[in-house]
């Protein structure tokens, strides 16, 4: 089963979704991440905390959704449409969740402060995909409706 974490840029968030999913779940899943404007290249602190919390980052870049290297079961936006966020709209017959969580690219402050945010997205973005991991997936697999409110649960945890 594919998962695609989707954001506009594909530069922080969906990126450490794509990498922290794939540390942490079995070989039936595989994790992708894509933005629908990439910025095309991957924020040095979202690789740095990745590097830190002893995550891979091989063969991490920020792409498009157009050529994935494979079609997604499941696309979970993370997007924060509080901030005002437009999420792209992945086209195709697949289940969506939006996971929402705040843009740590765009903090102001000391490095520190700045670290912190990024940890912050991480922390939610962990929890959430935790969470995820636990779902009785084979049982859900066949009833996509409840998978959804799942999927929509999981999205309140921070």
């Amino acid at each position: 089963m594919n998962i695609l974490f989707l954001c506009t840029g594909n530069s922080c968030r969906s990126v450490l979704a794509e990498a922290t999913f794939n540390s942490m779940a079995s070989l039936e899943w595989r994790a992708m991440s894509a933005g629908s404007h990439p910025t095309g290249t991957i924020h040095p602190r979202s690789l740095a905390l990745l590097q830190r919390e002893g995550i891979s980052t091989e063969g991490l870049h920020s792409k498009s959704w157009v050529g994935l290297p494979s079609i997604p079961d499941i696309v979970i936006t993370v997007c924060d449409n509080a901030a005002g966020e437009t999420c792209p709209a992945y086209l195709g017959p697949v289940l969506r969740s939006h996971w929402g969580v705040d843009d740590p690219a765009k903090a102001t402050g000391t490095d520190a402060e700045i670290d912190t945010r990024f940890e912050q997205a991480h922390r939610t973005l962990r929890a959430r995909i935790e969470a995820f991991l636990t779902l009785p997936i084979e049982r859900l697999r066949h009833d996509r409706e409840q998978l959804k409110v799942a999927l929509d649960r999981i999205a309140t945890l921070s």
